[in-house]
């Protein structure tokens, strides 16, 4: 074995993805380090921690997970039923990190700020393989350090970098100015930021189930606080496609949720806003005004309290500026993925199960898995993950028989979109929790029994 072998491999990101990575590479008997920004595993989750997901939880736990779990005397108490993302995380997330097959590699309050190989830039060719991978770790105290490893695998997610109010991609003018009043998202409204926002007039920018989820805990908040007002602003005009299905919905729980949004709209309690698209934001009568570009023209929205941006997330792609990566063009996922999940091309179609093939780039030894090989496109199967971090895992321990034969454990990968790429806010329109979001999996099982089944949607 040489001296990069003997190196541990590199695990940027403790949410599902992450960790599901960490438990193959165990089972495979190779050294890792797995490095979580946050203050806990599963730290991204917690922040949507109220949210409950519309996939069980059969669904949402890895093969090799659930075999360390279960030596330990784990298991799924209640197989078909719905978490929340607290639950996933207390329940699923945390005894897992726990193992003394993973405890003692999992740093968390360490974030990954620029990752090289080790003596060399971006541009120098020679010997490159042979160099480790030199990550600048820093730590909770501000102290930067450097650490070495012969691979890395990040799955650390875009969920902390939440797309701006901009059409356009960019921030909108007066947004970064008004930044406190602002959030981005799926705050929890009833409670840790009830104060907030209750007997407020609050907008809600977003056409997903991120974005449906706010409004419907801000409509419950008003029935407590009689004074607080939802508005609901949307880029697009079919909303057919963002209320769902509804009882012909193979997720009961999606469905009823599009249902109940509708009949609140129709009844006058959320206020919606549909074919605008936000270019400015000014202080008007001591409130927050939207001012944005429409079919018909420039329109300038009444005045708001706060207002909650759920209009979807994009990768970090700084750290890896020293890399040589090898990302779609406009998604900035991988690139082998890009033409298989452009919102822009698929509405209702098919992701081939795919491993480490798929997730790699011209850097030998780095891999993109979970959400983030996704980059901005709003679609993402949790199982997809999982079979991402068994075949690089394989991969990495050298059995290419075993990293080339991808699978999924359903038949077919559901893709599906909401009727605008730019008001996509999740998994088809939901709320791209998880690196781990499992939405798409209602899919899936509806093709795989032969049905249509689309419209996907990750929270109840």
């Amino acid at each position: 074995m040489t001296t990069l072998e003997k190196l541990p491999v590199a695990i940027i990101g403790a949410g599902p993805i992450g960790l599901a990575a960490a438990a193959h590479l165990a089972e495979r008997g190779l050294p890792f380090k797995v490095y979580e920004a946050g203050a806990s595993v599963g730290a991204n989750i917690r922040n949507w921690g109220h949210v409950r997901v519309f996939t069980t939880w059969e669904q949402n736990v890895d093969t090799a997970s659930r075999r360390l779990l279960e030596r330990h005397g784990w298991n799924v108490k209640r197989p078909d039923a719905l978490p929340t993302g607290e639950e996933i995380v207390r329940d699923y997330l945390q005894p897992l990190a726990d193992l003394p097959e993973l405890k003692g590699q999992i740093e968390t309050g360490a974030r990954i700020v620029a990752i090289s190989r080790a003596g060399l830039d971006k541009v120098t060719s020679k010997g490159r393989e042979t160099k480790p991978f030199e990550l600048r770790v820093e730590t909770t105290t501000g102290k930067l350090r450097v650490d070495l490893a012969r691979a890395v695998i990040d799955a650390s997610g875009t969920w902390q970098n939440p797309n701006p109010l901009g059409a356009s991609g960019l921030k909108i003018q007066g947004e970064a100015a008004f930044a406190e009043r602002i959030a981005y998202g799926m705050p929890d409204v009833l409670g840790a930021g009830r104060a907030e926002y209750a007997g407020r007039r609050v907008a809600v920018v977003g056409g997903g189930y991120s974005a449906i989820n706010v409004l419907l805990d801000l409509v419950r908040l008003a029935e407590a606080e009689s004074a607080t007002k939802a508005v609901w602003v949307v880029r697009g005009t079919n909303m057919d496609r963002i209320y769902g299905g509804g009882s012909a919905d193979e997720l009961e729980a999606r469905g009823a949720l599009g249902t109940r949004l509708k009949q609140l709209v129709d009844q006058g309690r959320i206020e919606l806003i549909t074919d605008f698209s936000a270019t400015a934001l000014r202080e008007q009568a001591g409130g927050l005004q939207l001012v944005g570009t429409t079919s018909s023209g420039e329109r300038a929205l009444a005045p708001v309290d706060r207002i909650i941006v759920a209009t979807g997330q994009r990768p970090d792609l700084e750290i890896t500026r020293e890399l040589r990566l090898e990302l779609d063009p406009w998604l900035e996922g991988v690139k082998a993925l890009g033409p298989l999940i452009d919102p822009n091309l698929h509405s209702c179609g098919s992701v081939p199960p795919h491993g480490h093939k798929e997730t790699s780039h011209p850097e030998p030894g780095f891999y993109t898995i979970g959400v983030k090989s996704y980059g901005r496109a709003p679609t993402f199967l949790l199982l997809t993950g999982y079979e991402q971090a068994r075949s690089v895992a394989a991969a990495l321990a050298g059995d290419m028989k075993a990293a080339d034969d991808v699978h999924l454990v359903l038949p077919e990968t559901g893709i599906c979109s909401t009727d605008s790429a730019a008001d996509a806010s999740g998994c088809c329109g939901g709320p791209a929790p998880l690196e781990s979001n499992a939405c798409c999996v209602a899919d899936v099982v509806a093709k795989s029994a032969g049905k249509a089944g689309c419209g996907c949607g990750a929270v109840a």
